[in-house]
């Protein structure tokens, strides 16, 4: 239907000459509703299971997002969940980029050409193992200014970054005919801090920015999930595995629904470290349980490509972690997007829950490389 009136509006035909040519009016496509039941997430009313894998738009040359999520929907996941990096929006303080790898908008309505549901990430702190967390280095100039707190000074930029992110996304949720489903507010933020105002700022300012689809946060179980949570939003599980899933979104919604936003098929690297591996089979196993549980999940990361330039982040525990350029994270992907054992042991599982009128696409050839000779 799309194309048709796409095709009449090139024409320039009016309405009247739509009229005249086909005998009525034309059809408007229905859109779809997404919503949080009392024990399901539900997708034009009914019950709808989420099968998705996270992969990071800046993370991957905007040339091969295509071929990404294809790649991704052959393994047979349903929906992409990206993070919105804030400092490669706003590299510099009131400057905006929306263009080539940072064309978000773009990523997401490919997403959607491939028939995949977003789930959105914004932060606007992220971690992800990216510099800063996500957060544009000029907050710093001002050396006593607060991030991820209620500095007003923190607020109000970050304020203006959710606006422009939302002048490029709010019309690409699914209330408006996209494929965006979800919006995450911050980010685990329960392993960082306690100040639920805080998050209801964070939370304020999706909406103030157009997200109206419904909210959800992601943190680890037990005191991590109460220093992150808010009563109106959706708590997320990162990590949840069995039926500790149940027992920890259990305690603030009794029947549900049950969503782990982060499922490791793999885990990152440190400098100096052995490449992280995560072993196929209880990887297996955990996806069968899931499947067969009803518990929506997101593997974490489906394909993690590259932190290019100096955006390798780095983590601090007993000493100093920085992260390598690569982001391959053992993923079912590998770092350039090609299917692994992992990809086709999952996919073999994930095929065997299919919902009514469900299909896993063929798996595509790999994207072909140049060999460069000494």
């Amino acid at each position: 239907m799309k194309k048709r009136i796409a095709h009449v509006r090139m024409l320039g035909l009016s309405a009247a000459c739509w009229l005249l040519l086909t005998g009525g009016p034309p059809v408007v496509q229905a859109r779809s509703t997404f919503a949080v039941g009392d024990s399901d997430f539900l997708l034009d009313g009914k019950a709808f299971q989420i099968k998705a894998g996270e992969m990071h738009p800046a993370r991957i040359p905007h040339e091969y997002w295509a071929d990404r999520l294809k790649m991704m929907h052959a393994m047979g996941l349903n929906t992409v969940s990206i993070y919105v990096f804030w400092n490669q929006h706003e590299p510099r303080e009131g400057q905006f980029y929306f263009s080539g790898d940072a064309d978000i908008a773009q990523f997401v309505r490919l997403a959607q050409k491939e028939g995949l549901w977003v789930i959105l990430r914004p932060g606007p702190y992220c971690c992800a193992e990216w510099e800063f967390g996500g957060y544009p280095w000029w907050l710093l100039k001002d050396h006593d200014l607060k991030v991820r707190s209620q500095d007003p000074r923190f607020l109000a930029a970050a304020a203006t970054y959710m606006k422009k992110l939302g002048e490029q996304l709010a019309p690409l949720q699914i209330t408006k005919g996209g494929p965006i489903i979800l919006v995450q507010v911050e980010n685990e933020y329960g392993s960082y801090g306690g100040d639920h105002v805080y998050m209801g700022k964070i939370r304020d300012m999706d909406r103030a920015a157009g997200f109206e689809v419904p909210l959800f946060t992601a943190d680890g179980g037990g005191k991590m999930m109460a220093n992150g949570r808010l009563p109106d939003v959706l708590p997320g599980f990162n990590g949840g595995d069995g039926n500790d899933i149940m027992k920890e979104i259990g305690v603030y919604r009794p029947t549900g629904p049950w969503f782990v936003p982060e499922f490791y098929p793999g885990w990152l690297d440190h400098w100096g470290e052995a490449h992280a591996q995560v072993g196929i089979d209880d990887l297996a196993r955990e996806t069968e349980w899931k499947l067969t549980h009803r518990v929506s999940f997101c593997y974490y990361v489906i394909c993690g490509g590259t932190s290019f330039g100096f955006m390798n982040g780095a983590n601090y525990g007993d000493h100093f972690q920085p992260q390598p350029t690569s982001y391959d994270y053992d993923a079912p992907m590998d770092e350039m997007g090609r299917p692994t054992t992992k990809f086709f042991a999952l996919r073999h599982v994930l095929a065997k829950h299919l919902a009514p009128g469900e299909r896993t696409p063929e798996v595509p050839p790999t994207t072909p490389v140049v060999e460069i000779t000494h």
